[in-house]
């Protein structure tokens, strides 16, 4: 089958076989087809909407050792930092101020910050900004972490798989992780009832083209409302500083593939792909993607929640940083919407009716 009949099928059935699938993510020449195809999809749906989210990172301290992260444990060279509930309630007031209706509260897996810390943090945001969505994006936790989280207010939760894949994760990851661990997380959010977001990092070291058609099958049985996925990054205090940077070609190709395979999803335009490319954002939403995600946390931490190396954004100020993106957004050919996207409805393959949000 030629690609631009994969293509098609991939419009028309959300799904291709394993080599179909490798055809079309290995082949470059019908890129413009495929983000063509995507942005049509994403249209017929959301028409030029692009969804704003205000990212509070308000955690650098990570007990994990991932081989691939800037902020693992044993990273000595990193200057670590926490922010207090009081810090992270100004930048829900500077973001809410701003027209952000969705705040995301990232950081690395910090035992201090225990479940009733979080739990009185959400409660707060909840109770001063009720017609706002609070998502978390703090790791593994236990199923009743999660429901204590979800019962204080936090309506959705992101926790990328990173690769599903077990040999993969494991070259990924230390002993002291499991994948399958991480898996029983995401469903355990998903039966507790939060709005769900996975995803993966293309171009990670020792990654094939079978790991990432792996990534695609996983998130077909999650069936998550969002998914997130940018470029691997290096970072030099990191057993992987010597690797490459993924491919930007490669993450637009995926984000294409993934709006046809998930329609409804809502998906970022991430700030690694910002960081790789200088348009990198503005590619992401002309391949389908529909949320972007400024930074609201203070600037004298940002340049220490140092994921990758050069990662942009750190110097400006959250009104900057909301400006600059609105114009970015505009340029590329879409506007911003502030809301807290409200779920899309939609029939799924198997006729279930699912939401995102």
């Amino acid at each position: 089958m030629k690609i631009s009949e994969i293509i098609e099928k991939l419009q028309n059935e959300r799904d291709l076989s394993d080599s179909e699938f490798k055809g079309l993510l290995e082949t470059d020449a019908f890129d413009h087809l495929l983000h063509q195809a995507a942005d049509g999809k994403r249209r017929s749906i959301y028409g030029s909407e692009v969804y704003i989210r205000g990212l509070i990172e308000f955690t650098n301290y990570c007990k994990n050792n991932c081989y691939y992260c800037g902020i693992r444990r044993d990273n000595r060279n990193a200057v670590r930092y926490r922010l207090t509930k009081e810090d992270i309630l100004a930048c829900c007031e500077e973001g809410y101020r701003l027209g952000f209706r969705t705040y995301v509260l990232q950081g690395g897996e910090d035992p201090c910050y225990t479940d009733t810390v979080i739990c009185d943090i959400v409660s707060e945001i909840r109770s001063r900004f009720p017609d706002c969505a609070i998502t978390l994006s703090i790791g593994e936790k236990s199923k009743e972490s999660y429901k204590s989280f979800f019962d204080a207010g936090t309506n959705r939760y992101l926790l990328r798989h990173e690769t599903a894949d077990d040999s993969h994760y494991r070259k990924l990851h230390p002993d002291s992780m499991s994948p399958d661990n991480r898996k029983r997380c995401l469903y355990n959010l998903k039966e507790i009832g939060y709005q769900v977001g996975s995803g993966f990092m293309v171009g990670s070291p020792y990654q094939t083209t079978e790991n990432l058609i792996s990534d695609l099958r996983f998130l077909q049985d999650l069936q998550p409302d969002m998914i997130g996925i940018g470029p691997y990054i290096t970072h030099e205090d990191t057993p992987f500083s010597s690797f490459e940077n993924g491919s930007l070609n490669l993450t637009l190709r995926l984000i294409s593939v993934l709006r046809l395979m998930f329609p409804y999803a809502l998906i970022p335009a991430t700030t690694a792909l910002g960081t790789i490319h200088p348009q990198g954002r503005e590619l992401g939403l002309k391949a389908g993607a529909n949320v972007v995600m400024p930074n609201l946390s203070p600037v004298s931490v940002r340049k220490l929640y140092s994921l990758y190396e050069n990662k942009i954004c750190t110097g400006e100020e959250a009104a900057q940083c909301r400006g600059c993106l609105e114009r970015r957004v505009s340029s590329a050919g879409y506007r911003i919407i502030t809301s807290i996207g409200n779920a899309k409805r939609s029939q799924s393959k198997n006729d279930d009716t699912r939401t995102t949000g």
